[in-house]
């Protein structure tokens, strides 16, 4: 009995210094549920409740002689804490899948210049779901991307062709295509920009000769 009181009193104060920790974490800037879920596994490893310590009856890391029963309800109570701190600090307004998704999809299209592609793609490995993406990505602001777009195609396009390696205006624009699609724009919001940049380049040769 007196085993269980303790453990259970180590486990409410190991619950409330992540929760208080997590809450701090979440109060500066926003994460997403999987990136506070590796948080509270890497604390509750430091305080010997991880899932991969060996452990004796309390859950903690012992030498010979560990209680099976109790390690594996130590680690069910491991994993149990987590989601009640993920659960409380969803419903208190510390986490929220939406607003991250929201603040890194503006980010990386207003200041990366990542496109749509590429921001999808690095929410979904994040483990948000499809709708939560969607959500995400209809908040960038579409004149602010098409500007950065432009300047990105602009710029790529002055570098190439001050090159010493002077380039045909096809091959140019086909760089200019493949530069712009590895940073997760579509292929119809590209071709726009990029047949326009090929045909002032093509006005530059006319002038030339």
């Amino acid at each position: 009995m007196k085993l269980r009181i303790g453990m259970e009193k180590d486990m409410s104060d190991i619950y409330s210094r992540i929760l208080e920790r997590m809450r701090h974490l979440c109060s500066v800037r926003e994460y997403c549920t999987s990136d506070i879920r590796l948080k509270i596994d890497r604390m509750l490893a430091q305080t010997g409740y991880g899932k991969d310590a060996g452990q004796d009856g309390y859950g903690r890391a012992s030498g010979t002689g560990g209680d099976t029963v109790g390690t594996e309800s130590a680690a069910a109570s491991a994993a149990d804490m987590g989601d009640m701190i993920i659960s409380s600090l969803k419903k208190d307004g510390y986490l929220s899948d939406l607003r991250y998704a929201a603040a890194f999809a503006r980010d990386r299209a207003s200041i990366s210049g990542w496109g749509s592609a590429k921001i999808r793609y690095a929410l979904a490995a994040k483990g948000l779901d499809r709708d939560t993406v969607s959500a995400a990505l209809e908040q960038i602001d579409e004149s602010r991307a098409s500007s950065r777009l432009e300047k990105l195609l602009e710029t790529k396009y002055r570098s190439l062709a001050s090159s010493s390696d002077k380039e045909s205006v096809y091959r140019l624009r086909d760089r200019l295509i493949r530069f712009a699609l590895g940073r997760g724009y579509s292929y119809d919001d590209v071709l726009p920009v990029v047949d326009r940049l090929a045909a002032g380049a093509c006005r530059e040769d006319d002038n030339d000769n």
